[in-house]
């Protein structure tokens, strides 16, 4: 019976005290891969345009406002780029609801905003990937664009 509990004492520590189970690797993934997967294309309608970091945007003609969208996704036994590319797309998603819901046209500006700290790009989003989560968070501003 000693065995036993042993062998519960040992289970507990590892899962518990095992630095890999809590790792949270930072990894810069190109936008482009993300919104150009067929599920991407399928859940986003060209309703609302999104444009990254410092991309030229058109002129505006109404402001709603800026937004964050913090997503999460099982990232167990996934690849950094699978489950980012999925935390990513639903951020998205959010952000494009908000823009419809609001009656915007575009999402501009958008950067990456995990735990409050921005880092914009033109190319690429910023995704925490974990032993069992990943996340992504973008922040980007409703708009309503002048000419569209």
């Amino acid at each position: 019976m000693s065995w036993l509990w042993r062998g519960f004492a040992v289970a507990v520590l590892l899962l518990t005290a095992s630095p890999s189970f809590a790792a949270d690797d930072v990894v810069m993934l190109p936008v482009a891969n993300a919104i150009n997967t067929p599920e991407a294309q399928q859940k986003l309608p060209d309703s609302v345009k999104f444009y990254f970091g410092a991309q030229p945007v058109p002129r505006t003609a109404q402001s709603f406002g800026q937004f964050v969208s913090n997503r999460k996704t099982n990232g167990f036994a996934k690849s950094a780029a699978a489950a980012c590319e999925r935390a990513f797309l639903s951020a998205l998603i959010s952000l494009h609801q908000r823009a419809d819901e609001l009656g915007g046209n575009a999402v501009i500006h958008i950067e990456s905003y995990y735990r409050k700290h921005a880092v914009s790009s033109d190319t690429d989003y910023e995704c925490h990937k974990g032993f069992l989560m990943a996340g992504v968070a973008l922040r980007g501003e409703v708009v309503r664009l002048a000419d569209h």
